[in-house]
């Protein structure tokens, strides 16, 4: 007879991190294909739903699909603090040891996600990549205009950092310092601490109700100035070896 009866309850094995703002409509869609795209093919995983302080339905259509849905909970920040803050507290909260993270407006494939993961056999972030953008022209050129811009002076090959559909080890996203935009630049600071950065293209399909959150321009002005701070965190950071006493 066995000492201890062998536990019941399976390690978790993946997070997936999704944060909301103003995304009613879009969330029942959402959670049937999540539940789909992940069950059966993990142990045990979780779907973390950040609310970034939402103004609409969002908080109520939040707590019915948490009822409904095995696997589903959220958390809302006490006021609206954007995309990266929504990230960051949902990559604390995360329990297992690899984390995916999607947009709530549905025009990111949850059928991905596996793809994505499995990517970390040989790598510890695997960054989406909208092979067929389904946006407005206006849209797609800011986004290869930012890439551009960007890669030049990280010294990156990032081909689509806008996309938010992406895997990485736990590791090297919790504890981050948090500030508004960090989230566009997760390639660059995996890479501070480390880490090993590759890419898969990825489904991107048409918005499927309601309105994008950030203009153009607004989003160009945010990057102008976070790139500063990136590149220098880069030219200062230091990896730091010690010899056996």
């Amino acid at each position: 007879m066995a000492l201890f009866a062998e536990s019941p309850v399976k390690p978790m094995q993946l997070s997936v991190v999704i944060p909301v703002y103003n995304e009613a409509p879009c969330l029942d869609a959402l959670g049937d294909e999540l539940h789909a795209a992940l069950s059966g093919r993990y142990g045990a995983w979780e779907v973390i739903l950040v609310d970034d302080a939402s103004t609409d339905d969002s908080p109520n259509r939040l707590r019915a699909l948490c009822a409904r849905l095995p696997g589903f909970r959220s958390l809302r920040l006490a006021s609206h603090q954007g995309q990266s803050a929504a990230l960051a507290a949902g990559f604390e909260a995360a329990r297992a040891p690899v984390i995916a993270m999607l947009d709530a407006d549905g025009q990111n494939d949850p059928a991905d996600i596996p793809r994505l993961v499995d990517a970390l056999d040989r790598c510890d972030l695997c960054c989406g990549i909208r092979a067929e953008r389904r946006d407005t022209a206006a849209r797609r050129w800011a986004g290869r205009l930012a890439n551009a811009v960007r890669n030049r002076i990280l010294g990156e090959s990032v081909t689509d950092t806008g996309c938010t559909l992406k895997a990485v080890k736990a590791d090297f996203v919790r504890g981050l310092f948090v500030w508004d935009g960090m989230h566009r630049f997760l390639p660059a600071l995996v890479r501070l601490r480390g880490g090993v950065v590759t890419e898969q293209p990825v489904t991107h399909r048409p918005r499927r109700a309601g309105r994008g959150k950030y203009t153009n321009l607004g989003r160009l002005r945010r990057v102008a100035a976070d790139l500063l701070a990136v590149r220098w965190m880069q030219q200062r950071a230091r990896s730091i070896e010690t010899d056996p006493a």
